[in-house]
C-alpha cells in the first residue's frame, strides 16, 4: 500500500534527522562517490537547499517553476562545520514538513512531471532525503539502511518517475532501452512474500512500463531490498558480493547506463 501523507511528511524528518546526526564529528571534506564533484558538507548543503525549495512551491502554491539555482551550485560550500550544517537540515525538512501538512496531499501546485499536487513533494523528498543520506553515510565508511516499507516506496517512486514518457523527450538516447525481449525482474531476497518486492521492467513495447511481479525475465537481479534501492539509484554496483544476477547482464548494465532519473 502507498505510504500516507503523514507518514511521508514524518519520515522525511527522520531521514533529515538521521543524516545530522551521522555528520556529528565528521570531516565533511570527505569526497562523495557517488555524486561526483560534491563532499559531504556540499551534499548537505544541496539537500537542505532542495528541503526549502520545495517548502516554498508548496507554501505559496507556485503555479510555475520556482528558481532552483541556490542548491546547484555548491562552490561556496566546500569546508562546512557539522555543527552549523546539521541544524540547518533538519530546519529546512521541518519547514518543508509544515507547508505540506498545511496544504495536504491534494493541494494544487506546479510539480516538475505530471501530477501537479504537494502529494508529489511529500513522497519525492522522503527519497531524496533517504538517498542522499545513502550518500554521506557511505561516503563517512557507514552502513546504510531503511525501513522495509519506505524502501519498498522508494523503489515504485523510482520505477514510476523512471518510466514517464516525458522522458524520451529530455533523454532521446533513453529510447534505445526498447526492443524485443528485454525484460529485468528485480527481486528482493530478505522480505517475506507478502512484501511482494519483485519488480518486473519490460522494454519490450513502444515505451517504458513496469509491475511488482513474479515472472521470467531475460535478466534476473536478486539482491537485499536495500541493495536493489541503491543500485537502481546507481549509489552500489550491480556486480558486487551479495548480489546475483541471472541471464543476460549486459541488459542490465545497459538499463542501468541509460535510465535518467536518480
Amino acid at each position: 500500500m502507498p505510504l500516507s501523507h503523514e507518514h511521508l511528511c514524518t519520515e522525511i524528518l527522520t531521514q533529515a534527522r538521521l543524516l545530522s546526526s551521522r555528520l556529528e564529528g565528521a570531516d565533511l571534506t570527505t569526497p562523495v562517490p557517488s555524486c561526483p564533484g560534491w563532499n559531504v558538507g556540499q551534499l548537505v548543503r544541496h539537500l537542505g537547499g532542495a528541503h526549502r525549495w520545495a517548502e516554498a512551491v508548496v507554501r505559496t502554491r507556485a503555479t510555475g517553476a520556482v528558481p532552483d539555482g541556490d542548491f546547484r551550485d555548491l562552490s561556496a560550500y566546500t569546508r562546512e562545520d557539522p555543527a552549523v550544517v546539521g541544524p540547518w537540515l533538519v530546519e529546512g525538512a521541518e519547514h518543508l514538513v509544515g507547508a505540506l501538512r498545511d496544504a495536504g496531499p491534494d493541494a494544487r501546485v506546479w510539480t516538475p512531471v505530471p501530477g501537479g499536487n504537494a502529494a508529489f513533494y511529500a513522497r519525492r523528498f522522503t527519497h531524496e532525503t533517504a538517498v542522499h543520506r545513502a550518500d554521506a553515510t557511505l561516503a563517512l565508511g557507514g552502513e546504510f539502511g531503511i525501513a522495509e516499507e519506505v524502501a519498498l516506496d522508494a523503489l515504485d517512486e523510482w520505477m514510476e518517475l523512471g518510466s514517464l514518457p516525458m522522458h524520451f523527450e529530455v533523454h532521446p538516447w533513453m529510447r534505445e532501452l526498447l526492443g524485443p525481449g528485454r525484460t529485468i525482474h528485480l527481486h528482493a531476497t530478505d522480505t517475506a512474500p507478502e512484501a511482494a518486492a519483485e519488480w518486473l521492467v519490460d522494454l519490450t513495447g513502444d515505451a517504458i512500463t513496469w509491475r511488482r511481479a513474479h515472472e521470467k525475465a531475460a535478466v534476473a537481479v536478486r539482491a537485499p531490498l536495500t541493495d536493489l534501492l541503491l543500485i537502481v539509484y546507481k549509489r552500489r554496483p550491480a556486480h558486487t558480493e551479495g548480489v546475483e544476477i541471472l541471464g543476460d547482464a549486459s541488459l542490465l548494465d545497459f538499463w542501468l547506463e541509460r535510465v535518467g532519473f536518480g
